[in-house]
């Protein structure tokens, strides 16, 4: 073995070969086909990587024969206890089927999305979830499906013919969350999320918008753009909240999800106001801290895992060739959760 900068290097194949005295073939079929090699000379074989320290590079073997058993997810926020569940969901199919699921962070950041995907492009992934920054028309997209590179959407319709998808409906989503609050008799709603660049934000907007512009009964309903969907942009829209005279204030918030959520809730708390006695608040998603919330908090509930799960059942559908694949958009419905923080039974809000 050859030795660089003070450290050992590893050694490489034909070095196995030779200090085991059989040829690379041999060494080879031990790595890939150990039945075509009689046990005595398998065992001197693997005596010899254990004594030489070989490890195996199997990312080179995979691109040399064309394909990878990585499989890259790109997500919004790696913080949102949401994508951790929809990742949980995608990796256990993708380990199952022998692979490895890396997890790319875009911050919601187009810039940092488009250098994540141009570097997974180097790599020659298998295939590719991702959440997009924008609407999913990225043309980097389109590089990916040119390669062979699958790509399926996730938590975002595609309505494009060569692309699966797996979603939500979050129309629908923001559909309940309104219309509960104004059966509770509220009629100054505030919908705090943004960007509302993010498809999912404007459809949980436009689906709310929707139900209350239905009713008859005069609902007011005001938008709160926020630059991000963390708890610390909550917290500032909780602030902004009550710098309102209280004749403007809302008696109600729908949040474009938990994160949000609990960031008002916080807020509200620090000066004083009791949810939902003062004010009631649904966010979206269903983590697992909005049970847990200092006020339980109601939530329009999405299937985190499963949306993974079917997400990465596709994409290996796809990449491996099966006759059976056809391109899917699959869509799941959305449930609301009512705990405390919206369900206590009020007098009808003054207009």
């Amino acid at each position: 073995m050859s030795i660089v900068e003070g450290k050992m290097a590893s050694a490489n194949i034909k070095q196995v070969a030779q200090h085991a005295g059989v040829s690379l073939g041999t060494v080879s079929n031990v790595l890939n086909r150990p039945d075509l090699v009689s046990p005595a000379t398998r065992q001197r074989v693997l005596d010899s990587i254990a004594t030489l320290g070989y490890v195996r590079n199997d990312s080179a073997r995979q691109l040399r024969a064309g394909r990878s058993r990585t499989v890259a997810i790109v997500v919004l926020d790696v913080s949102n206890p949401f994508f951790t569940d929809v990742v949980r969901g995608a990796e256990a199919v993708v380990e199952e089927a022998g692979g490895m699921l890396v997890v790319c962070n875009s911050g919601e950041d187009a810039d940092r999305e488009t250098r994540h995907l141009d570097m997974l492009e180097e790599q020659r992934v298998q295939g590719l979830l991702i959440t997009p920054v924008s609407d999913g028309r990225h043309p980097r997209l389109d590089a990916f499906v040119a390669h062979g590179i699958p790509v399926v959407l996730v938590d975002r319709g595609s309505g494009h013919p060569s692309r699966c998808s797996v979603a939500v409906d979050d129309i629908t989503g923001g559909r309940l969350a309104a219309d509960h609050l104004a059966d509770h008799g509220h009629r100054r709603i505030l919908y705090v999320g943004g960007p509302m660049t993010i498809r999912q934000v404007a459809d949980r907007h436009a689906g709310a918008a929707a139900a209350l512009t239905e009713r008859a009964d005069g609902v007011r309903f005001d938008v709160h753009e926020t630059p991000t969907l963390s708890v610390a942009a909550g917290r500032q829209a909780a602030d902004d909240l009550v710098a309102l005279p209280a004749s403007r204030r809302p008696t109600a918030v729908f949040c474009a999800n938990d994160l949000l959520a609990l960031g008002v809730l916080q807020g509200l708390t620090a000066h004083g106001l009791r949810v939902p006695h003062d004010i009631a608040l649904v966010g979206y998603d269903d983590i697992e801290f909005a049970a847990a919330a200092a006020v339980p908090l109601s939530s329009v509930r999405q299937p985190r895992e499963q949306l993974g799960r079917t997400a990465a059942q596709l994409l290996l559908e796809e990449s491996g060739g099966s006759a059976k694949h056809s391109h899917r958009h699959v869509v799941f419905q959305p449930e609301l959760v009512i705990r405390a923080s919206s369900a206590r039974e009020r007098k009808r809000a003054r207009s």
